[in-house]
């Protein structure tokens, strides 16, 4: 089970990608616009490798980069690389799983910084679902369907997230860390046109959670089985809530007895599209989350919906530009000002 992070009070943060190519002038205008809870960016635009998957699989044994893919070369024999992660695990030898500017640009650049004042600091990592169904092998099969591959994705997962979290400690001095699992493919939970193991899915979180000291959160921007997920107990539980409230609030108990029990949940209200987001306005996000507020308000305090939320855009922001993504970034953090502070303007 994943530690449960202190209470952000509607604190803002943002969610993973920005569509900035310097990684110095993302992180400024990250800590500029959340000093409380920052998030280290990815910057997809300035490279494939900088992109979703791709980010985190310098490791990854049997890595092939072919016409702007990531395929796994299943003709070759890659046993002794992927018996040296479940070593790597076993012994919990993260270092070799460190990220490269290359890769990670943005989490090169906010390791620079010191935050040893603020109350939390975020990364996200690819999630093995999502991993583990995009990369495929010389069968176009994803290696998620191969039992083997998808055990040692978690522990390859869990390396990395581990490395993240001491890294951020270490170089920034934030007593307080949150990795958070980018799993869009968990939209396919329950799919019989997509199927996906839960018990395997379930598996590989234990894995990842074993490994993991600090926060760990599982962000997904699509509907899922949110039974599911809030049952697997992720400290944090990232999603589009602009977009599929409705979804999670059928499942109402049980999100009222996951963030009794200290869980969060990070609304994703702001749209990070921002052809969507210039039809709306701050005025009418703010309302519409106070619906959302005011709906499962009604099962449990204020006060307890108040502390155990978050406030972010929808996902990350990739299709806008630099000044754009900013004004959604601020729009979240002039929600969450609101909530805090109810009885001041914005």
């Amino acid at each position: 089970m994943a530690k449960m992070i202190p209470s952000p009070q509607s604190l803002a943060t943002g969610v993973g990608a920005l569509p900035h190519m310097d990684p110095v002038t993302a992180c400024n205008d990250v800590l500029a616009i959340f000093p409380r809870f920052p998030y280290v960016p990815s910057l997809p635009d300035r490279g494939l490798l900088e992109s979703i998957v791709f980010n985190d699989s310098e490791q990854l044994p049997g890595k092939i980069i072919r016409e702007n893919r990531l395929l796994f070369d299943s003709t070759t024999d890659h046993d002794q690389a992927i018996e040296k992660v479940y070593q790597d695990y076993i012994e919990g030898n993260f270092a070799p799983y460190c990220l490269h500017k290359d890769y990670a640009s943005g989490f090169v650049e906010m390791m620079s910084n010191n935050l040893s004042h603020v109350m939390a600091l975020k990364c996200q990592v690819t999630g093995p679902v999502t991993f583990g169904m995009q990369v495929v092998d010389a069968n176009k099969r994803p290696i998620f369907y191969d039992s083997q591959l998808a055990d040692m994705l978690s522990k390859m997962i869990a390396l990395k997230a581990r490395w993240c979290e001491m890294e951020m400690k270490k170089r920034t001095g934030v007593e307080e860390t949150l990795v958070v699992l980018n799993e869009p493919y968990f939209a396919s939970l329950g799919s019989s046109v997509v199927p996906i193991d839960q018990d395997m899915v379930r598996t590989g979180w234990e894995d990842i959670a074993a490994m993991v000291d600090g926060g760990l959160g599982i962000h997904c921007c699509s509907n899922t089985d949110w039974e599911f997920v809030l049952g697997l107990r992720p400290s944090v539980v990232s999603f589009d809530a602009y977009t599929t409230a409705k979804e999670l609030l059928l499942y109402t108990d049980s999100l009222v007895s996951y963030m009794e029990r200290g869980g969060v949940v990070a609304w994703g209200i702001v749209p990070a599209e921002y052809k969507i987001f210039a039809d709306e306005t701050p005025e009418s996000l703010y309302q519409r989350y106070l619906a959302i507020r005011t709906q499962l308000c009604s099962y449990m305090p204020e006060h307890l919906f108040d502390a155990q939320s978050l406030i972010t855009p929808s996902c990350g922001i990739r299709f806008a530009d630099c000044n754009e993504a900013i004004t959604i970034m601020k729009t979240a953090a002039q929600i969450s000002r609101r909530i805090r502070n109810p009885g001041k303007s914005s």
